[in-house]
């Protein structure tokens, strides 16, 4: 057993309180991207959106009430996002044999060069952001109900 931290923040609240970070920054960012920018999400970012916009409320009762219960919850929806983000930035960078075509089906393009903050590919964006997610909530220990 570790000792507690002097400041009250166990290991456990320091990795769900990052995974929650890192989710609320990149549900942020999608909308601030679609709201403010008026730049459309192609099929495939609705689909992540699914899987993030739910983790900012999980991770933040989670928290909230100590229940540890934020694995239980957060980690199929991390799981499923860093899938489908993985699936996108593999059809952005040519890595599947198929084209982007699900990007510009039925909405704008993820190839569309103005669909990049800072240089990076909204896809890679959505990549690392669940590959952090998933991280933090494995790393934290959780309590079963």
């Amino acid at each position: 057993m570790t000792a507690p931290d002097p400041r009250g923040l166990s290991r456990n609240d320091i990795a769900i309180s990052t995974a929650f970070l890192v989710a609320l920054a990149a549900t942020l960012g999608a909308l601030f991207i679609g709201e403010i920018l008026g730049q459309m999400p192609c099929t495939l970012c609705w689909y992540q959106r699914i899987a993030m916009f739910p983790l900012v409320p999980v991770l933040a009762i989670s928290l909230w009430r100590g229940d540890g219960l934020a694995r239980l919850y957060g980690l199929p929806l991390a799981l499923a996002g860093l899938v489908l983000s993985g699936w996108h930035s593999g059809l952005y960078a040519g890595l599947i044999p198929q084209s982007i075509a699900p990007c510009t089906k039925d909405g704008p393009s993820c190839t569309d060069q103005a669909q990049t903050i800072l240089n990076l590919p909204i896809p890679y964006l959505a990549f690392a952001a669940f590959a952090a997610v998933l991280a933090c909530l494995i790393l934290s220990k959780g309590k079963r109900p």
